[in-house]
């Protein structure tokens, strides 16, 4: 922008002081160049101040908006897992299963012969197995069970994903 140019725009926007202001009507008044500049800014003032500010539709702010939420929502989210307590979880299970394999073996009759006390064997395992304790068992194995299947199949879609 040249120096007219912007003598003439502080004029124009009122943002001159009192003696530049008098000053710069004084140059419009007798220079022509002044003048037919200042007719021409202030023709361009007007033709601006007569336009409306353009807005963007609504569609397109919503599609915006949905890029941006769909660019948050696109970040994995990082939960940090303890290994010690899945070793902690898996040591009990192991231990829990291991020893009701232990208990059934030494119960077991290997020789082939029926013993005499048979049948009240069977019961107490069978009772152990059918209570409250061998359901809740059952019903915590299988939770977990599922857990662990859905944190793989999880896994396997990520990675596909990436």
């Amino acid at each position: 922008m040249n120096p007219i140019e912007e003598k003439l725009w502080s004029y124009i926007d009122g943002s001159c002081t009192e003696d530049e202001r008098s000053a710069i009507s004084r140059l419009i008044a007798s220079d022509e160049v002044y003048k037919l500049k200042y007719q021409e800014l202030l023709a361009f003032e007007q033709e601006l101040s007569a336009m409306e500010p353009d807005e963007p539709s609504m569609g397109f702010s919503y599609k915006v908006m949905e890029a941006i939420r769909t660019e948050h929502a696109q970040q994995p989210l990082k939960a940090a897992i303890d290994k010690r307590i899945i070793f902690g979880i898996a040591t009990f299970f192991i231990l829990t299963i291991s020893g009701l394999i232990i208990y059934a073996l030494s119960h077991a009759n290997l020789s082939g012969g029926i013993p005499d006390g048979l049948q009240s064997k069977e019961k107490s395992i069978t009772e152990l197995l059918s209570g409250p304790i061998g359901k809740g068992f059952l019903f915590f194995d299988v939770v977990l069970a599922l857990f662990l299947f859905d944190s793989y199949l999880r896994k396997n879609h990520l990675g596909k994903q990436a």
